[in-house]
């Protein structure tokens, strides 16, 4: 498994690269029914994220042209750009997610929401690096005419994300070309997210657009129920 590993993580860019890196910067459009069933349909318009190396990230604008949110696995705040705190939620992961499970979201639900799947998916696959990461071969799958081979991962407590237990399928290039989950906090179903139109940024490779559908019986995605949409342009890491 260390050797497929290595692999992966070289395929998209290298480990020695990654590790000199600090934080990615990006514009990100997004849309999808998970929004709609949740009360807060997303608009059209880019919105700068910042996204850190560790499980952190602020997204701005929020709600308003001089807010943003600040998010860590035990903290949610919406906040000024220039730091007031506005609102605030904190706990461990587990706790905050689970208010996530109660209903329609309020903005901080969303918040949380928006920054630990954007943590998730700007990291992958080099938080397979980070320390209580499990990871294990499972069954190869076909993804448009390829096979691709697949891992399951445990995610270890101290990270928020959809699921403890995630999947994810490489191409023979090994680079990632589908990410599976369930979602609990919206419509309780499993997801499958495509990723596709890869560009490389500073020696990383990751792909600008990725499209998420609910997962049908036989493991397919489900093209008539498209969950989440994101495109992402002018990516910049430093």
């Amino acid at each position: 498994m260390k050797t497929v590993l290595n692999k992966i993580i070289e395929a998209h860019g290298g480990e020695s690269r990654w590790r000199k890196l600090s934080k990615v910067q990006f514009d990100i459009v997004s849309s999808g029914k998970l929004f709609d069933m949740q009360g807060f349909p997303q608009d059209l318009s880019p919105r700068k994220m910042v996204e850190l190396h560790k499980q952190h990230a602020s997204m701005r604008p929020f709600g308003a042209p001089n807010q943003k949110t600040n998010f860590n696995a035990k903290r949610i705040a919406i906040e000024t750009l220039e730091g007031e705190v506005l609102f605030e939620r904190t706990g461990n992961a587990s706790e905050i997610h689970q208010h996530m499970t109660n209903g329609n979201w309020d903005a901080l639900d969303r918040a949380y929401f928006n920054g630990y799947a954007l943590w998730t998916y700007l990291t992958s696959p080099f938080l397979l690096l980070m320390d209580g990461f499990e990871v294990t071969e499972i069954n190869p799958l076909e993804i448009n005419g390829e096979i691709c081979r697949g891992i399951t991962v445990q995610f270890p407590q101290y990270i928020a994300s959809h699921s403890s237990t995630q999947q994810f399928y490489f191409g023979s290039d090994f680079l990632l070309k589908r990410h599976d989950y369930f979602i609990d906090v919206a419509g309780n179903f499993h997801a499958a997210q495509l990723l596709l139109n890869y560009v490389e940024t500073d020696g990383i490779k990751l792909p600008a657009k990725r499209r998420a559908y609910k997962k049908t019986a036989d493991n397919q995605p489900a093209k008539e129920d498209l969950m989440v949409a994101i495109d992402i342009s002018n990516i910049k890491f430093s």
